[in-house]
């Protein structure tokens, strides 16, 4: 199936189903690092920085979430979560390639923070992200056009 990628601002009515993307793609993750995230955890942070959430679709239906931080200084990716059953399409390449596209057209750099053992870093560093330092938990990744 080809695929038609689109965004469209997150509103109340996607919470559920935001809860269930958050689920599938973080859980694993964050119980490796040691944490046990209630459905109140995720859904506090589904809620934080609500504002900057956008869908991802695909052919209308709803597969992911970008959000996005945007800075005079940078845009940061705030969360990024793809369903599992859409993982290794091009989706993550084609959104990161659209964030990509608003950073030079703002001339910001971009950074994000992605827990150690979770993939989605080797998608980060073929699109150019470098590891610009780490914490216990994560690395902080940035993209800057030179």
């Amino acid at each position: 199936m080809k695929l038609s990628v689109g965004f469209r601002r997150a509103v109340s009515t996607d919470i559920d189903f935001l809860l269930l993307l958050r689920k599938s793609t973080m859980t694993e993750h964050l119980n490796n690092a040691g944490f046990n995230f209630s459905e109140q955890d995720h859904i506090n942070r589904i809620n934080e920085f609500f504002n900057d959430s956008f869908i991802i679709t695909n052919h209308q239906q709803n597969i992911g979430l970008i959000k996005l931080g945007v800075f005079s200084n940078r845009i940061h990716i705030r969360q990024f979560q793809i369903l599992p059953v859409f993982h290794r399409k091009g989706i993550g390449s084609y959104v990161l390639n659209v964030v990509k596209k608003k950073a030079r057209e703002n001339q910001l750099p971009i950074t994000l923070n992605v827990l150690f053992d979770n993939p989605a870093k080797d998608l980060y560093i073929r699109h150019g992200f470098y590891v610009e330092e780490q914490s216990t938990l994560e690395y902080k990744m940035r993209w800057e056009e030179i």
